[in-house]
C-alpha cells in the first residue's frame, strides 16, 4: 500500500492488522471485520443515499457492502494525490462462479429475495440525523451571507436524495434504433471499410428489423404500464446485479456495489443477470429456464413482468453495444476484440431465438 492509501486508512477508526491489492481495491483485515478501501466515483451527493439504502438492507439481514464512517464522519476520502476512496464493509467470500450453475442460482434466488421489499421511503428522523454531518459540511462551502437559507431549505428538502429514476424502456429502444442507424450510415461513407465495418453492413438490415419488431412489441404491450406503476410504486432495482457484485458463502450471500442503483422496473435485474450468464452459456435452455425457477421459488414473475424480460432479452443488446462502442472509438484502428463481439452477437441471434421460443412462449 502506498504513502497515500495509508494515510487515507488512517482517517478511520479501525484497528488494521493486514492489508493486501486486490482487483481495484485494498483488502483490509482490522478487528473490527474484513472491509474494502476502493476507489471511487461516486459524487458526494448520492454517497449519503447509498449508506442510508445499504444501511436499511443491512437492517433487514442482508449481507451487503455498506460504507463506513471515517472519523471525521465522511463516507468518501480524498487522498493528497486527489484520488476518491469509499471504505466498505467487505467478506471473506468468493465471487460467484460461473462454472458453478449452483452459484448462479443461488445469485438469482437471492436477487428474488431482495425484490421483494427493495422499495424507496423517506428517510425517517433518525435516518435524517444522520446526515446533518453531510448537510453541515456542504454548508461551510457556500458563501457566508447565504448559509443559512440555503441550510434550511436542506434540512426540509429531502427529496434531493430520492434515487435517480430509471429511463423509460420504450425511449431508450428508440434511440439505440436510431445510433444503429447513424452508425450505418457513418460506415457507408467510408471508402476504405475494415473489417469490423464489413461485417456490420452486412448483417446491419437482419438486426435493425429484430430491434424494430421488438420496439413496436414494447409499444403494443403492457410495458409502458409496468414502467409506470413501478415509478409510482417506488420499486428499487440494483442497477449492475451480475455474477461480479454477489459472493458466495457457505450459508449466504453477500450483494455488493449498489452504486448503480435506481427506481424502476425490477425484472431489468433479472434481464442482466439471466443475458450475461446465457451469453456465455450460449443461450442453454436447461440453465436459463433453471435460473428463472430459482427467482421465482422467491418472487413469481407478474404476466406483465415475463412479457417485458421475453421482449429485454430479444432486443439484440449486445450488437447495439458494441455498435455503440464504435461511435464512440478511435475508428483508425479498432481492437480485435470488438469484431469478435460483433461476430459472437450475430452468431448467438439463432441460438437465443431457439432459447426464448422455447422458454417463454
Amino acid at each position: 500500500m502506498r504513502e497515500y492509501e495509508m494515510e487515507v486508512l488512517e482517517k478511520y477508526e479501525l484497528e488494521v492488522n493486514s492489508t493486501r491489492r486486490i482487483r481495484g481495491a485494498f483488502y483490509c483485515d482490522t478487528k473490527e471485520g474484513t472491509m474494502l478501501l476502493k476507489e471511487t466515483k461516486i459524487s458526494e451527493r448520492r454517497v449519503p443515499l447509498l449508506y442510508l439504502i445499504l444501511n436499511r438492507l443491512e437492517k433487514q439481514g442482508y449481507l451487503v457492502d455498506t460504507p463506513v464512517f471515517s472519523k471525521e464522519g465522511n463516507l468518501v476520502q480524498n487522498s493528497r494525490d486527489g484520488t476518491r476512496y469509499l471504505m466498505k464493509k467487505w467478506y471473506p467470500g468468493e465471487e460467484c462462479n460461473l462454472k458453478r450453475e449452483e452459484d448462479i442460482f443461488r445469485a438469482a434466488r437471492k436477487l428474488g429475495e431482495l425484490h421483494l421489499g427493495f422499495q424507496w421511503y423517506e428517510p425517517d428522523l433518525q435516518e435524517k440525523e444522520i446526515f446533518q454531518k453531510f448537510q453541515k459540511e456542504e454548508v461551510q462551502e457556500i458563501p457566508q451571507n447565504t448559509q443559512q437559507s440555503v441550510c434550511e431549505e436542506k434540512k426540509i428538502d429531502w427529496t434531493k436524495l430520492s434515487p435517480l429514476l430509471s429511463k423509460n424502456p420504450l425511449e431508450e429502444m428508440k434511440r439505440r434504433n436510431r445510433e444503429m442507424k447513424k452508425v450505418r450510415s457513418f460506415i457507408r461513407k467510408r471508402v476504405a471499410k475494415n473489417e469490423f465495418e464489413s461485417y456490420y453492413l452486412k448483417h446491419y438490415e437482419e438486426i435493425a428489423w429484430q430491434a424494430e419488431k421488438v420496439t413496436e412489441q414494447i409499444e403494443r404491450s403492457g410495458c409502458q404500464n409496468l414502467y409506470e406503476r413501478s415509478i409510482r410504486e417506488r420499486k428499487m432495482l440494483h442497477g449492475d446485479y451480475n455474477y461480479h457484485n454477489v459472493m458466495i458463502l457457505p450459508e449466504n450471500e453477500v450483494i455488493t456495489n449498489f452504486e448503480r442503483m435506481r427506481i424502476g422496473i425490477q425484472v431489468d435485474d433479472l434481464y442482466y443477470l439471466l443475458r450475461k450468464v446465457m451469453e456465455k452459456y450460449h443461450w442453454k435452455q436447461k440453465t436459463g429456464q433453471n435460473i428463472l425457477e430459482a427467482y421465482e421459488s422467491v418472487r413469481q414473475l407478474k404476466l406483465d413482468e415475463r412479457e417485458y424480460l421475453c421482449l429485454r432479452l430479444a432486443y439484440p443488446e449486445k450488437f447495439w453495444k458494441t455498435a455503440s462502442a464504435y461511435s464512440r472509438s478511435n475508428k483508425a484502428w479498432l481492437p480485435e476484440k470488438s469484431v469478435e463481439k460483433l461476430q459472437t452477437a450475430v452468431e448467438q441471434t439463432k441460438e437465443k431465438e431457439v432459447f426464448l421460443r422455447e422458454v417463454f412462449e
